[in-house]
């Protein structure tokens, strides 16, 4: 146990060297995606707006009847998973795109990787203030219990650092892997209820009876950013209807599991695999 103490101290204490580089990598990355645009930073509340009123628009017809203040749910599911697709996206050429300061110095390769998931996370703070006017437009009402939704967004850093180190490590030697990906967040965004609710997977079997299929019971015990969402909109809007087979308590011992495995995972590929990366990159 002493061991272990020790290690984590020198692991932040190194981290602490390269506090300040980090924070110009954000910095940076922030000011070249809002470089030379018109609107600047109000495209982090456009864009979720915009994602959700077409959202609102296509689905409207056909989820609205069962899930209460459609458009508030709508937005909470789109700006977790986009920030997830995005920061990981962002990541797999962390460390590629850096090559060139690679070779010439010495830098920890893990901090470009982090540095683009919390330019995300940057980029997700300022997306709440569209939630913020969903939720006025929409007549929700504000409870403290608003404030818990730092609990799932510390649980989605962590997963998106940890899954960003893994995909970082995968592309250095493996090109192919952003196509790849691109296809399973597709798939992922499909698997997760942003625009349905996971109770439409239900099945009634007898009068009184209900029965959850196969895939409703797949997306609520292994999707990851089902536990993360259905957290948020419980802590947002108070939305008990998925909640009722799974408690939010448990939910947000779930996400936490899930947030540490995968960081675990992701620092141990990325530091058996660092010290080839000159080789490839």
């Amino acid at each position: 146990m002493k061991k272990i103490i020790t290690t984590v101290r020198g692991w932040f204490r190194r981290f602490s060297r390269y506090w300040d580089l980090l924070v110009l990598l954000v910095q940076r990355d922030i000011k070249l995606k809002y470089r030379r645009s018109f609107l600047g930073y109000l495209w982090s509340i456009l864009t979720p707006l915009l994602s959700m009123a077409v959202m609102a628009i296509v689905f409207t017809k056909m989820f609205k009847r069962s899930i209460e203040n459609y458009p508030l749910y709508l937005i909470c599911g789109n700006i977790l998973f986009s920030f997830m697709r995005e920061s990981t996206n962002q990541a797999l050429y962390s460390v590629i795109g850096n090559a060139a300061l690679l070779k010439k110095t010495y830098v920890p390769k893990y901090i470009f990787t982090l540095s683009k998931v919390t330019s995300c996370m940057v980029n997700f703070v300022l997306s709440l203030g569209a939630l913020l006017i969903v939720m006025i437009a929409t007549g929700q009402p504000f409870r403290w219990m608003n404030l818990l939704i730092i609990v799932p967004t510390v649980e989605l850093y962590v997963f998106c650092v940890g899954l960003g180190l893994l995909l970082a490590a995968g592309t250095v030697f493996f090109r192919d892997i952003k196509n790849i990906w691109s296809v399973i967040t597709l798939a992922w965004m499909y698997l997760t209820p942003i625009f349905y609710s996971v109770e439409s997977f239900n099945e009634s079997k007898e009068p009184g009876v209900i029965a959850v299929s196969t895939l409703g019971i797949i997306i609520r015990r292994f999707n990851p950013m089902y536990m993360y969402i259905q957290q948020f909109r419980y802590f947002i809007m108070q939305y008990e209807v998925a909640l009722i087979e799974v408690p939010c308590h448990l939910l947000i011992w779930r996400g936490a599991i899930c947030s540490v495995l995968m960081l675990i995972i992701g620092l141990l590929t990325f530091n058996a695999t660092k010290n080839k990366f000159i080789l490839y990159i």
